[in-house]
């Protein structure tokens, strides 16, 4: 039987937040107002761990400014900063791990609250079959059309990583008892929901509130990185 493997994405996987840092990339090259950016920013990265993040609200912000830009000038954008940020920082462990999964013939996917613009590319690198992620509304609905600056969809955070992942796993014509073993390794006490669902979940690169409820229930807990 077929296992399958869940990854969080921004601190289990990459030793770094995608999306904190698409925003101050965006700082950087100037395509949002410096100063008030970066502070909001930093007040929702600081809501996110400690579990209080309107998630709405966030995908709001982090989307509008997407709008001044055609999708081709994002895609060109969007490799300078894979360049620059996000390709510097993949480990080899990281990669490696998903491969022992995929090697094994499990189904493998990333379930992340960051947008699937930020993520596409990311996940790409990794090579999984499915990447989960929150959804990016369109002007005509198409994939490659231009952004309208609000999400979609049920935000794949807290309890939507299940419902989302429920979704596509239904559109598979799964369901979770077709999984012998199924795995979900995070970083964050936002995924106890998801990690509580599954049979295998390992915290991984724990914050300190998750790192708790693991050892009181007695996951594994599995230190990809070096703490930074």
């Amino acid at each position: 039987m077929t296992n399958l493997a869940l990854f969080d994405l921004d601190h289990t996987l990459i030793p770094t937040d995608s999306d904190h840092e698409w925003g101050r990339f965006m700082v950087k090259h100037g395509m949002v107002d410096a100063e008030s950016f970066a502070r909001e920013n930093d007040a929702f990265f600081a809501d996110y761990k400690a579990g209080r993040l309107d998630i709405h609200a966030y995908l709001v912000a982090m989307l509008t400014p997407l709008t001044k830009y055609s999708r081709a000038e994002l895609s060109d954008l969007h490799k300078r900063y894979m360049n620059d940020v996000i390709v510097p920082t993949i480990a080899p462990v990281a990669l490696e791990l998903v491969r022992e999964h995929r090697d094994a013939g499990d189904l493998c996917c990333i379930v992340t609250a960051t947008n699937e613009f930020i993520t596409g590319p990311i996940a790409d690198v990794f090579g999984v079959d499915k990447l989960i992620g929150c959804e990016v509304e369109t002007t005509d609905g198409q994939p490659h059309s231009p952004f309208t600056g609000r999400p979609t969809g049920t935000p794949s955070y807290k309890e939507g990583k299940i419902v989302r992942t429920e979704a596509w796993l239904a559109s598979l014509g799964k369901t979770w008892s077709d999984f012998d073993r199924s795995y979900f390794y995070s970083d964050s006490h936002n995924d106890i929901p998801l990690l509580e669902k599954v049979t295998d979940p390992i915290a991984t690169n724990p914050d300190d509130t998750l790192r708790a409820h693991a050892q009181s229930k007695g996951w594994r807990i599995l230190e990809l990185f070096q703490p930074s």
